[in-house]
């Protein structure tokens, strides 16, 4: 387990995509809350989510834990909201109007 905290720690960038597309059980939630802490402050990290951080309790189901976690990750953090369209939904229309010409 601490191999692989240290291997975490060294990484300048972690990219979690699409957080909350699968819940974590607890040991889960624990394990990536103290992967994430040992980052905060030192090293980068993006996540990507569709769910509003209000909603988070639903991914961690731990409301004190998902706090501290929305904390750290939030504290001298740059948020990016990203509202509109599905850029796949629009791709998937401009392919089906081109096969729709051939």
């Amino acid at each position: 387990m601490r191999a692989f905290q240290n291997r975490f720690e060294k990484y300048d960038l972690v990219i979690a995509d699409e957080m909350g597309y699968i819940s974590f059980d607890k040991e889960g939630s624990e394990l990536l809350f103290a992967h994430l802490s040992l980052r905060a402050g030192r090293k980068s990290t993006i996540i990507t989510t569709n769910l509003s951080f209000e909603r988070w309790g639903e991914i961690f189901q731990d409301p004190v834990m998902t706090a501290a976690m929305i904390d750290r990750l939030t504290h001298q953090s740059y948020i990016v909201n990203m509202n509109g369209g599905s850029y796949r939904m629009k791709e998937t229309k401009e392919w089906l109007q081109k096969q729709q010409l051939t």
